[in-house]
């Protein structure tokens, strides 16, 4: 850590608000910032941690590389975690209590909150869920989140990524995910702050089937760069969080992940875009490669009220969801989404808007692929028809699988283990809701 470093944390831990975070450890990171090897760590894109002094490797603050904190960690005399605070890409401060419940299934159990806070954690204001408990001393596992859809946006990731940090402090190099529901969504996540162990054909496959993957703690710095605007980066631009939408990086190792709202790089600069079917609806944000905001252009407006998707999307788009999902959530899907209300409009700065029962999608993307696959012939026609209609599934299909693991924990134990023991059936033929929804594509309808 160089002088500018040193003096810059000196200066955020004489904050009075930092200060009463807890008076006596931060008095003695401050004093201790003095030594030959103050204790204290700097990321290569300038997040800057604080640690109590001493060799366990305790964390006590991080900060942004503009002063903003991300989290605290506050420790118990015996060395165990007593409590931890991170803050979200969408403002919210996540508290984490440490060993305060028992779950029948999960065991014992650490506890999330919603804290209140503005620059710093609060009170905590609801209680959220439970996750299985970690030695925080060593934590050597990635736990089960119970009921995840009670989260809010950008919690899991957050407290994933201070469990990295953790593990990365004390050593840790491989761990495991040790819980039940193994999912596509549940694999994306860790790509964020972990990178899957050696060279391995099918990664999510391995991961799906029970958790056999190895993961190392690969955290990513977050700095919030502007109003509304927080960016990830490891060796590059990761993630970037624009008015609370996630535009995420297409290659994560050896992982091609099927984003509609794409990261990408265009000379010098790194363009956060609106993306379908290979096609840019929209770009949104434009940032230099230490993710500085560059350009900021406004959302495109659609004056026009919403229309409702003819009733052919509902099964199909069921029937795709459930398909590409883990089978414990198979039943459930195809139970959900057909109750969802459909509908072509106006979604300002994204594609897809889901609440209260409702699914609203952007008719800019409609419009823009509608014209992509009129401008093919023959079987390429087809195939566009196709990549259109899987294109809006996958669009759909995070929100729909929040929506499954919620009914899915809703059920009796007895419900549940069925569920989980649950095997799809390999199926390589479109369904006939699919093929009846191709076919209305290709007769320029949507």
């Amino acid at each position: 850590m160089d002088g500018a470093e040193r003096a810059r944390l000196a200066g955020w831990l004489e904050r009075p608000e930092i200060a009463a975070l807890d008076p006596p450890r931060i008095a003695a990171l401050a004093a201790a910032l003095e030594a030959d090897d103050p204790p204290a760590t700097a990321g290569r894109n300038g997040v800057l941690i604080g640690y109590e002094p001493g060799p366990a490797r305790r964390r006590l603050v991080e900060f942004d590389r503009r002063g903003h904190l991300l989290a605290v960690c506050r420790w118990a005399p015996d060395g165990e975690l007593a409590s931890a605070s991170c803050l979200t890409d969408h403002g919210a401060w996540i508290g984490i209590e440490a060993g305060a419940a028992t779950h029948p299934t999960l065991g014992p159990a650490d506890r999330l909150w919603r804290l209140d806070g503005g620059d710093v954690p609060g009170s905590r204001r609801a209680e959220l869920t439970i996750f299985q408990a970690l030695d925080y001393r060593h934590p050597d596992a990635i736990p089960a989140l119970y009921e995840p859809a009670r989260l809010p946006p950008g919690a899991g990731t957050a407290v994933l990524n201070l469990i990295a940090g953790l593990m990365k402090d004390k050593g840790v190099a491989r761990v495991r995910y040790r819980g039940p529901y193994p999912t596509e969504q549940l694999f994306t996540a860790l790509l964020e702050s972990f990178r899957y162990a050696g060279t391995v054909d099918d990664p999510l496959g391995r991961f799906m089937d029970g958790g056999a993957l190895d993961w190392l703690p690969a955290p990513f710095e977050r700095h919030v760069v502007g109003a509304g605007v927080t960016v990830h980066l490891r060796h590059g631009v990761d993630k970037v969080v624009l008015d609370d939408a996630a535009f995420y990086r297409e290659r994560w190792q050896d992982v091609i992940r099927r984003e509609p709202r794409l990261v990408r790089e265009d000379g010098g600069r790194v363009v956060c875009s609106l993306v379908a079917c290979g096609r840019t609806i929209e770009d949104r944000l434009v940032l230099d490669r230490a993710g500085e905001i560059a350009e900021r252009p406004a959302a495109a407006i659609d004056a026009a009220p919403p229309a409702p998707l003819p009733a052919v999307w509902s099964p199909a788009l069921a029937e795709i969801i459930a398909r590409e999902s883990a089978p414990a959530l198979a039943g459930a899907l195809r139970e959900i989404v057909p109750r969802l209300a459909l509908e072509w409009g106006p979604v300002p700065g994204d594609l897809v808007q889901v609440g209260d029962g409702r699914a609203r999608l952007s008719r800019r993307l409609r419009d823009t692929v509608l014209a992509w696959v009129g401008e093919a012939a023959g079987p390429e026609r087809a195939q566009r028809a196709i990549a259109f209609v899987v294109e809006v599934a996958r669009l759909l299909a995070p929100a729909a699988r929040l929506l499954a693991q919620s009914r899915l924990l809703e059920l009796d134990p007895e419900a549940q283990a069925a569920a989980l023991a649950a095997v799809e059936p390999e199926r390589r033929d479109l369904p006939d809701s699919v093929g009846r929804l191709v076919a209305l594509v290709l007769r320029g309808i949507a």
